[in-house]
Formats: C-alpha cells, sequence, structure tokens
C-alpha cells in the first residue's frame, strides 16, 4: 500500500481561488447576515456616530488580530502533512504532553456544538429577509423544509452541487461589496473605524460596551473552520482569497453602518440591516443568495463535523461508528448517526429559539470556547517550534486576553442561550472523556509477554497432529507496539483456552500515525511459515478498513513467494482452493472480582453503556462476521497487584485436635 494523500491544491490558480472560496469561507462569509443587526440590538437604544464608528472599529480589529493574523498566518503554520483542525493539532503535540487531551476534547466537542448552530442561525437569517415583502410570513416552517434538505441529501455526497459552490459564494462576495459601496460612498466618515481609538473607546467608555463584545465575535465565527480546511486547498490559496473575502466584508459592514446612521427610528424597531441596504427591486434575488451561500455554509459545517468524529474515533475519543463513502472524493464521507443527531438539534434549536436573534448568545459562546482552546494548543506547538520566548509570551498574552474578554462577554449571555450551546458541548465531552478514559484504565491491565519465550510451543503447537486443527491461518488483533511482543491474552487464547493449532499464526497491529493520510505496512516473519506479524501503519485520518488492507497484503506476499494461499488439505489443494482464514478478536470485560476506585468504576460502567451503541470491532474492521471468533476474557489485576486478603498467624491449639 502506498500512501494516499489528499492532493491540496497548493498552486495559486483563479480555479483553485475560487474552489477555496465555496470550501472555506461559507461561515465567515455568511456573518453579516447577523452580526450588525446584533450590535444594534445590544446599543442600550443610544445610537450616534461615535458608537457607530467603535462597532465597526471593532468588527475590523476583531477580523484583523483574530482572523487574520492568529489563523491566517499563525495558526495555518501548524500543518499536519497539509491538514489543518484542533485534532490535527493535538496529533502534533500529544506525544510528551498527555493531559492536552482536554484541550482537545473541550475543543471538538465546543466545534461540534458550533456545527448544530451554525446551519440553524445562517438559514433562519437568510429566510428572514423575506418578511420584508411578506410581514406575515412564517418564516420556520420554510427554515426546517430547508435544513431537512440539507442533511437528507448528505447520503449521496455533494460532488455534484459541490462544484456550483465556489461560483455561488464569488457571486455572494461580489454581491456583499456591490451593496454596501454605494452607502458607504454617501457616508465616507465610516472609513474612521479603521482607527483602532474608536474601538477602545467603545469598549471603555459606553454603558455595555463589554458585553457587545459578544455580538462583535460573531464576525469571526467561521475562523476555526478556516483552519480546519487547510487540507482541502492549501494555504496559499487561503491567505490570498482571504484578502478578498475581508475587503468585501469590510464594505458591507461599513455600507451597513452607514445606513443604520440614516435611521432615526429606535433600535428595537429596525428592521436586519443587511436586507434594508437591498434595493426593492434585489430583495428577491439577495433573499435567494442569501440562503445559498446560508446552505453552502451549513454543508461545510456538516462535513466537518463527519471529519472531526472521524479523527475522534481514530485518536480513540469516540465509539467506532460506521462511515461511508458516497462518491469518490478523497475525504468526502457520510456518518449517518451523527447526519441525523446533528439535523435533529438543528430542528430543536430553531424551534425553541425561533429566530436568529435568539440563536446569537448560543453561537458566539460555542466557537469562542474551541478558539481559547486552539490557542492553548498552539502554546505547545510554538514551544515545541522553539518559538523565542518573548514572541511565546506576546502570542500567548494577546489571545488569552482577546478571547477571554469574548468568553466573558459571551457568558454574559449565558441564560438567553448559551447554556444550550454549554449543554450540547458538554455531552459530546463527556462521551469523548468516558471513551479515552476508559481506554487508558483498560490499558493498564494489559499485560504483555516476549514472543520469543513461546516460539518452541507454537512450532509445537503447529505441528501437532493429535489436536484438531482450528484453522490454516488464525489471524489475532493486537495492541503491541514492539514487534517482539504480545498480550498475554494472545497467548492464553492460543495455547491455554482450548489449544489452537493452525499452519500459520498472524499477529495484525494498527499503529495510528500522527500523519493524517499514512497508508504503510510492514511484514516481520518471526517464525518462518508458522507466526507473522503485519504491522499497518495507518494515518488518523484514514478509515482502518483491516480486512481490505490484510487482503491487499496477502496478494502482494504471494507474489513475492513469501506465502502459500492454497489450501493445506490435499483434497482441495489439488483444486487449487485458497486457504482459509480465521479471526479471533478479545474482548476485555470487567468481571467484578474487584472494583475499580470510586470515579474509575463510574468511568467503566459508562464505558459499558457507550459500548453498546457504538460500532462491533468486526464491522468496524470490515471483517467477514463468518470468519470472525469473539472470546470475551476478563480484566485480572496485575501479576505484582496487592494482595487483597490478609493471612492470619497459625492457631496451634486447633492442630491435631487441639493438642500441641
Amino acid at each position: 500500500m502506498k500512501p494516499a494523500k489528499i492532493i491540496a491544491n497548493k498552486t495559486i490558480s483563479l480555479t483553485g481561488l475560487i474552489i477555496t472560496l465555496g470550501i472555506v469561507f461559507g461561515d465567515l462569509g455568511t456573518s453579516p447576515l447577523y452580526v450588525m443587526k446584533a450590535i444594534v440590538l445590544g446599543s442600550g437604544g443610544h445610537i450616534d456616530i461615535d458608537f457607530i464608528l467603535g462597532a465597526v472599529s471593532c468588527l475590523i480589529w476583531t477580523l484583523t488580530l483574530q482572523t487574520t493574523i492568529k489563523y491566517v498566518f499563525i495558526t495555518m503554520r501548524a500543518d499536519n502533512n497539509g491538514e489543518g483542525g484542533i485534532m490535527a493539532l493535538y496529533a502534533l503535540v500529544r506525544k510528551k504532553r498527555k493531559y492536552l487531551f482536554i484541550f482537545a476534547i473541550i475543543g471538538a466537542s465546543a466545534l461540534l456544538a458550533d456545527g448544530v448552530i451554525t446551519p440553524s442561525i445562517t438559514v433562519v437569517s437568510a429566510v428572514e429577509g423575506l418578511k420584508l415583502s411578506f410581514p406575515k410570513l412564517s418564516i420556520l416552517p420554510i427554515a426546517i423544509g430547508i435544513i431537512t434538505a440539507i442533511f437528507l441529501i448528505q447520503k449521496f455526497g455533494t460532488a455534484t452541487i459541490g462544484k456550483s459552490f465556489g461560483p455561488i459564494m464569488l457571486v455572494w462576495f461580489l454581491t456583499l461589496a456591490c451593496l454596501g459601496l454605494p452607502y458607504l460612498i454617501k457616508m465616507p466618515i465610516i472609513l474612521k473605524a479603521f482607527n483602532p481609538v474608536y474601538a477602545i473607546k467603545l469598549l471603555a467608555f459606553h454603558p455595555g460596551g463589554f458585553i457587545l463584545l459578544g455580538a462583535v465575535f460573531l464576525v469571526t465565527t467561521g475562523a476555526e473552520a478556516l483552519y480546519s480546511d487547510l487540507g482541502h486547498c492549501g494555504y496559499r490559496n487561503i491567505r490570498i482569497s482571504w484578502l478578498f473575502v475581508k475587503t468585501t466584508l469590510i464594505i458591507n459592514y461599513m455600507g451597513q453602518a452607514a445606513w443604520v446612521l440614516t435611521q432615526s427610528a429606535s433600535p428595537a424597531s429596525l428592521t436586519n440591516p443587511f436586507f434594508a441596504i437591498m434595493p426593492q427591486w434585489f430583495l428577491p434575488f439577495g433573499v435567494l443568495i442569501s440562503t445559498a451561500a446560508a446552505i453552502i455554509a451549513s454543508q461545510a459545517m456538516i462535513s466537518g463535523s463527519y471529519t472531526i468524529v472521524s479523527e475522534a474515533i481514530s485518536l480513540n475519543f469516540w465509539p467506532k461508528l460506521k462511515i461511508n463513502y458516497p462518491t469518490t472524493i478523497k475525504g468526502q464521507m457520510y456518518i449517518s448517526s451523527v447526519n441525523w443527531m446533528l439535523f435533529t438539534a438543528c430542528v430543536i434549536v430553531v424551534l425553541m429559539f425561533r429566530t436568529s436573534s435568539n440563536m446569537e448568545a448560543a453561537y458566539g459562546l460555542a466557537i469562542s470556547i474551541t478558539m481559547l482552546m486552539t490557542t492553548l494548543l498552539m502554546t505547545f506547538y510554538l514551544i515545541r517550534m522553539h518559538l523565542p520566548k518573548y514572541l511565546l509570551v506576546l502570542f500567548v498574552g494577546t489571545y488569552l486576553v482577546i478571547e477571554g474578554s469574548f468568553l466573558a462577554a459571551n457568558l454574559m449571555k449565558f441564560i438567553h442561550g448559551g447554556w444550550f450551546t454549554i449543554l450540547l458541548a458538554g455531552i459530546i465531552a463527556y462521551v469523548m472523556f468516558i471513551w479515552f478514559r476508559s481506554r487508558r484504565i483498560k490499558n493498564r491491565f494489559t499485560r504483555f509477554v516476549h514472543l520469543a519465550d513461546y516460539y518452541e510451543q507454537l512450532v509445537d503447537l503447529s505441528s501437532d497432529e493429535t489436536i484438531p486443527k482450528y484453522s490454516t491461518n488464525l489471524v489475532y488483533l493486537t495492541r503491541a507496539d514492539k514487534g517482539t511482543d504480545v498480550e498475554a491474552k494472545v497467548i492464553y487464547s492460543i495455547l491455554n483456552k482450548s489449544p489452537k493449532r493452525a499452519n500459520t499464526y498472524w499477529l495484525l497491529h494498527v499503529h495510528i500515525c500522527d500523519d493524517p493520510h499514512t497508508l504503510e505496512y510492514s511484514v516481520d516473519h518471526l517464525i518462518p511459515d508458522v507466526l507473522i506479524r503485519v504491522e499497518f501503519r495507518l494515518g488518523f485520518k484514514v478509515q482502518p478498513r483491516i480486512n481490505l488492507f490484510f487482503m491487499e497484503v496477502l496478494r502482494d506476499m504471494a507474489k513475492q513467494k513469501e506465502v502459500d494461499l492454497v489450501s493445506k488439505y490435499p483434497s482441495l489443494r489439488k483444486h487449487d482452493i485458497a486457504a482459509d482464514f480465521r479471526f479471533i478478536l478479545i474482548h476485555r470485560v470487567q468481571n467484578y472480582d474487584f472494583d475499580f476506585p470510586g470515579i474509575e468504576q463510574f468511568v467503566m460502567d459508562n464505558y459499558t453503556f457507550l459500548s453498546k451503541m457504538a460500532l462491533s470491532d468486526v464491522k468496524a474492521y470490515g471483517l467477514d462476521s463468518s470468519n470472525v471468533m469473539i472470546e470475551v476474557v476478563p480484566l485480572v489485576l496485575p501479576v505484582n497487584s496487592k494482595p487483597v486478603l490478609k493471612r492470619l498467624p497459625q492457631n496451634k491449639k486447633n492442630i491435631a485436635g487441639g493438642i500441641e
């Protein structure tokens, strides 16, 4: 097997830039639908030129400091062989600091929660534009209908419609600039907002200025998704496209701000500035292109959620799930259970909050948590890269203050919707923590032995015709990282638990690499023709289809005359019948001869519950169930564990009927 890597479009081209617009900037690009409206509603009823200049200045400098500097120019340098995202970043720094899994769990959980809020708020915001022409129209059924359609098409893949995402988003960004530019020309005073002093004055002196950060933060909510999509487009295309995207966003925000200044009505009675700056004749097309952009933004987050879960499965953060690949496009996948979980949560969000304004608190809180976790993981990455200490302190200090402020501002809206994000992210984090921690607990009870100590026994067993042959080829999956070791339970299964005679014993080991797309294997003939170990080196983005990979290994070895795949039975061999294979999977369960400490017992009880809903190893590894034997063995105390019983001194009076 040769590594199959995603070909990131790193060569700068017009096609690559347009594709990048459709894949990367959907979430960031749809923020004008609701950001200025949120700022106006958070103004406290007092809107003047200083407030507007301060608000727009906050938007400009948030896009600059948070999206441009942190993500586009710093974080995207932390690419894991071309891949980005919080899980890829964790894979880069996890080796020497085991506790970093906490940051990865919290960040990934909040990002998955964001995958619920994004389709809800973007679709509802887009459809709300219809109320300008039809004030009495109920937009909820329309929004739910669109969201339902988005999730229904996931199982068929988006290869066909995906080709149109780039051109549609190009039209969208050009539309943003064209809508904002006329109002900006009418009121060029808005250009003063580039001066950060106005942002500082707003935050320092305006009543409720700090709380307004919760609304301002919505301008950068798609930055984390931008980093996650690094592997699809390459950082060069993202950086160049971002210059165009950022320009159109700022022009549109300034145009909306200029329109707000022309209004004498109270903030509560103002319509959404985004739709208000559209000419009346353009409104139907505006709603249509807004809805299309919202669908693309939703698609990006849904696809990103699949990717996060698949990476979490590989990194032992999530129970195994069935992953389908509906198209031939590398990296495009479909996870049914995740799809319908997201759909159900989205419908609940729409029905619960009803308007995009009510969803803003939940939206900002989710992504601010993820960004803070990314900053913490990036700190360890920069330490690993030996960044000078003064630059490291500057980076950490700057973004802990910025993102800590955004998080604090969003937490102030906890009772207004932020609680839903915390609840949803908390449930996801609970599953991740239980699964990850339980695997660590079980690993403590895994005892490894040296294979060399059993070579003679295996050879003798293989040739002992007094024992019925169990299988010609007997295959075990092993977790032993060292090629010289194997779990004691495997040896017990072969030699003690109904001795299993076979011509050849195979040990298959899967090593999950930090490189996301590694597809390699190695073969070690431990005992020629009797004991063979195959190690698969798979990237954390590769689905471990072991049955398929093993068959490929066997074909390669047969071509090299390393193995004979024809049956050993004379009656079958003369007809060139293929040799038989049998897999043994060993499950370890707690036998309750002992109890874990309180917290660990809680973890293991919950793990048992979650494992019942997970995909079995047979299905997860793509094995033929008719050739698989499941053996259950207990988790046993290590041989050097402390005894649980205390022996009392011998009572001499009771010996020999009491005669001393």
